[in-house]
């Protein structure tokens, strides 16, 4: 296996195919796959002497508790009128116990109590970061997207360790944040940013102008940072180099382009 465009897509799939649940469906969003963490999170299982089986086995069941964890976030579809509008909301909790539980299935079958102790351990501080949101215990921006890029990394370094590689820790968790935080911006133009949307709703003094021009600073300071840590990463690792170096320049292509139109 090698993290190609091809493989990201075959492991992709084999991801869709363990959360197909028609009753779910009818009533649910359909769980998003985070490409991004799919991408690095190939190229660090592909980097172990692990049979080809047991890689895809590995990916795919942490991929299933990443989707059990956002899928508790989501926020259900409207289900018919005459049913119970509490309905598709336990359905949500549900449908993230669901998940959890096919990734217990998956390692089961490869016996690997090792990996089901660091996925617990993940799971548990990520609760434990979404818990500091929850109760703003944030007391500025920076420090709220600071835990926001503990719960979209914490699972994936828990990964690392299990393999003990710690080469793309310094890329991990900036990359995943300031991949969040742009897919935030966008989100803002349509007025639908949940992470601007809750800041705002906790800190009453911040401006809308404000938060932006923050999330725009730590993006671009997040840009540099992770583009020097490219630099250092080893060769096993140059292709995930070179898909976050083209992510990279298609955010700075389109963010010029945008300035300049405007």
């Amino acid at each position: 296996m090698n993290t190609s465009s091809t493989e990201i897509r075959h492991l992709k799939a084999l991801v869709e195919d363990n959360i197909q649940h028609a009753y779910l469906k009818k009533y649910m969003q359909k769980p998003v796959i985070d490409e991004e963490k799919l991408t690095i999170l190939a190229a660090i299982i592909n980097n172990t002497a692990l049979s080809t089986k047991q890689k895809e086995r590995y990916i795919v069941a942490t991929m299933l508790v990443q989707i059990a964890l956002d899928t508790h976030e989501l926020v259900p579809k409207t289900g018919d009128p005459e049913e119970s509008e509490e309905l598709p909301k336990q359905l949500s909790v549900l449908a993230g116990d669901y998940f959890s539980g096919l990734y217990y299935l998956l390692l089961s079958e490869i016996d690997d109590f090792d990996l089901i102790h660091h996925l617990a351990s993940a799971i548990k501080e990520i609760n434990e970061y979404k818990m500091k949101l929850y109760y703003n215990e944030a007391n500025s921006l920076n420090a709220y997207i600071d835990i926001v890029k503990d719960i979209e990394s914490t699972l994936i370094l828990h990964i690392a360790d299990f393999v003990d590689d710690s080469s793309l820790n310094s890329v991990i968790g900036k990359w995943l944040v300031t991949s969040e935080l742009i897919k935030e911006r966008n989100l803002y133009s349509n007025g639908l940013s949940p992470l601007v949307n809750n800041w705002l709703n906790h800190a009453i003094t911040s401006t809308h102008a404000s938060v932006l021009n923050t999330i725009d600073t730590i993006i671009q300071r997040n840009l540099k940072q992770i583009e020097h840590s490219l630099l250092k990463l080893p060769k096993h690792h140059n292709m995930l180099k070179n898909h976050l170096q083209l992510m990279i320049n298609a955010y700075l292509y389109n963010s010029t382009s945008f300035v300049e139109e405007g």
